[in-house]
């Protein structure tokens, strides 16, 4: 692993701002990105697969974007719920830095853009929207999930974009063998490269 993979912490390359239009939340829309993060250029396809599919967040409570990049998904979550707390997480402190500025930039103030271990172990989610970093490889991946998805609040749902010959179907399997017996996690949609997974969490009885 080099320094300049998108899930380093700190890039070796020296951060270069530009600015890229882009349609979030159904408007277009200029933000900034920089090499040394994922898909520095455009939304990429699994991401724009997920905005596509997914149906509308929770409008109150805690949403989650793990993996944020320069922040489409949790732009995109904040503009769709004004009135809930998003936050955006990242080893990639330049990630960080672009979703924080670019939330701020389009008047997003609900948007909490930091590191993993910055968001309180005791915070739930409502809602989860992931691409998640795949080639970080299987044991890094299974971790990764098995710290966010068990977060789930009663009733929450996660939505998870994964590439299908990236393993889309196994990871569905193994999310369903990890998950309470009383979770959903089924495919809800395929396009020619994707597979949307859904894990809900059902409400207490």
């Amino acid at each position: 692993m080099t320094s300049d993979h998108y899930f380093s912490a700190q890039p070796s390359k020296p951060e270069k701002r530009r600015t890229i239009s882009v349609e979030l939340g159904g408007a277009t829309r200029k933000v900034e990105t920089s090499g040394g993060i994922f898909s520095p250029d455009r939304i990429d396809k699994g991401t724009a697969v997920l905005l596509e599919s997914a149906p509308e967040p929770s409008t109150t409570g805690n949403l989650l974007d793990i993996g944020c990049g320069w922040g489409p998904i949790a732009l995109s979550l904040a503009l769709a719920s004004p009135e809930a707390i998003v936050y955006a997480v990242d080893v990639n402190e330049r990630s960080i830095g672009l979703t924080r500025d670019n939330a701020r930039a389009l008047g997003l103030g609900n948007v909490k853009a930091s590191l993993p271990e910055a968001v309180d172990p005791a915070t739930t989610f409502d809602t989860i929207w992931s691409n998640p970093p795949i080639r970080i490889g299987k044991e890094a991946l299974h971790e990764l999930l098995l710290l966010w998805l068990p977060r789930l609040a009663p009733g929450g749902t996660a939505w998870l974009v994964v590439q299908k010959n990236l393993g889309a179907d196994s990871l569905q399997k193994w999310i369903g063998t990890q998950m309470p017996a009383s979770w959903t996690v089924e495919r809800t949609s395929t396009d020619n490269a994707f597979r949307t997974i859904r894990i809900h969490r059902p409400q207490e009885s």
